[in-house]
This record gives structure tokens, sequence and C-alpha cells, in this order.
């Protein structure tokens, strides 16, 4: 898996690309691409990697990612019903060229920012969810009206930052089939144990020159995501209805130590695995 330039189909005179994706699971190859995404789960569940952070999606939940910004869905398997997403996706520099000195649009420079590091909306209301709906199936006049609406209630809208990816950062081929590889052994076998000699080695780096490739370019070490990424699928197995003991789960997320993954756990989450259980 590498960092795919992903190119979005569109009309060649189209200033909105809509997309519907509804499969088993969505698409699930690192990719970045040059339009800011919006998007809305209508159904699914899975994990989201957001440039250097390791996100839950959900159905009902509102996403917005920035320019260029690697991601990827890897849906839950196995999974009993399909997973469906609508997207809006646009060029950012061709909107600023097109509307930015018109003053009623200045105040959305905010909005932009934020999407930059990507964003999920906390909460997302009813009315945010149907413009999603709306804009699907209307005329390209009726469409453009509702993109400027949709903006608006995103950008009025609470929001949690997804990730700290550095601002306008490109990966380049190289990079980004490195980053690929990289991520898909750490998504494969973070049940495991991995030791840095062994991510170091699918790279084609030494130790020290991964440490250095990996902090770079996602502003955090190899450990701390691969923790993220095992509190994640531990977060997973404890919001589902089954009686696995504690012990379990941590070893089956592939801690090795259950005193180590209730330490972090608490850590990260702010709670004990067991409040985090009764919570959800």
């Amino acid at each position: 898996m590498k960092v795919l330039p992903f190119k979005i189909p569109k009309p060649k005179n189209d200033f909105l690309i809509i997309q519907e994706d509804k499969q088993w699971i969505f698409y699930d190859k690192l990719h970045q691409h040059q339009e800011v995404q919006l998007s809305y789960i209508v159904s699914g569940t899975g994990t989201l990697i957001v440039g250097d952070t390791v996100n839950r999606f959900t159905e009902g939940d509102v996403i917005v990612l920035g320019t260029n910004l690697p991601h990827v869905f890897q849906s839950d398997i196995p999974t009993t019903k399909s997973s469906y997403m609508l997207s809006v996706f646009f060029n950012e520099t061709i909107f600023w060229e097109k509307f930015f000195e018109i003053e009623e649009i200045k105040n959305l420079r905010s909005f932009f920012n934020r999407s930059n590091s990507g964003f999920k909306v906390l909460h997302p209301t009813k009315a945010l969810k149907e413009t999603f709906t709306k804009i699907l199936n209307t005329s390209k006049l009726e469409r453009f009206a509702l993109f400027f609406e949709l903006l608006q209630k995103l950008h009025s809208s609470r929001k949690e930052e997804l990730s700290t990816f550095q601002i306008n950062k490109r990966f380049s081929d190289v990079e980004g089939k490195r980053m690929g590889v990289i991520f898909d052994y750490i998504i494969q076998n973070f049940q495991q144990e991995i030791t840095l000699e062994q991510i170091a080695k699918e790279a084609s780096l030494t130790k020290t020159a991964f440490c250095r490739f990996f902090k770079t370019r996602t502003n955090k070490t190899f450990y701390q995501f691969l923790i993220e990424l095992r509190l994640e699928h531990a977060c997973r197995l404890l919001r589902q209805e089954s009686k696995e003991l504690i012990t379990d789960i941590a070893f089956q997320s592939g801690f090795t130590s259950v005193s180590n993954f209730n330490r972090y756990f608490k850590k990260v989450k702010g709670m004990s695995p067991l409040e985090y259980r009764k919570l959800n």
C-alpha cells in the first residue's frame, strides 16, 4: 500500500464533485487528493487514519478532510451491512480564485484553515446531514446553493481536530510509497509484536533513519502511532456487547502487559478500560 495521488473523476467544467460510495467496505488504500472532501457516513464503521492520527468513524459522522491530507477509511471486517458515504469534493484553489473577493465569503477562511488537519463535526445536526442528502439529487444550480449552505453549517458547527499533520504537506511519490508500506505493515500486524528492526526493514531504512523519517512526517514516534492504533482496536472491542475480560482485550490488541495497557489507556482516553466499557 502506498499513499496514492488519487484523482477525483469529474466533468471538465464542474466545480463540485458529488460522490456516493456504497459497498461492503470503503476504498481502503492510503491516498491523498487535491480536493477538499466533505463526507457524511450514512452507514458503516471502522478505523480512520488521517495524516498522523488514528481515529474512529461510525454511522452519522460528518468528516472534513483538507487538500492533500493523506487518509484511509478502514471498514470494520466482518460487517453485517454495507458501508455508505456521501461526499462533496471541490478544489480549494479554484474556490479562492473565484470567490475570495466576495465579502460575505471571507469569514470562511477559518473553515479552510481547520480543514488542513481534518476535522469531525461534534454532534452533527439532522439539518446538516439532510443537506448532504439533498445535494445528491438536485440540479447544478440548486447544488451550488446547497454547497454554500453546507459550508456555512460546517463552519458554525463544533469540531474535533482529526490530525496534527503538517499543513499543505504533500508526500512525494517516494515518500508516499514508503509511508504506505509502513502504514500497511502496521495495520496488518499491530496485534502482534512489531520491533523497530522489523518495521525499519520493511521501509528499507536503518533504525535511526526510519525513526527520523517517521517522526518528521507524522510529528510523532512510531511507537506512539502503534499504541494509538492498538488502543483504538481495544476501544472497538470494549464497545461490543461481550463479556470478554479486560485482560483478553489487552492481549488481542497487541499489548503484552495488562498494566501497560491500563496505563496507556488512561493516559490517552482519560479513564480506565472498565470505565470506558461502562460508559459505552
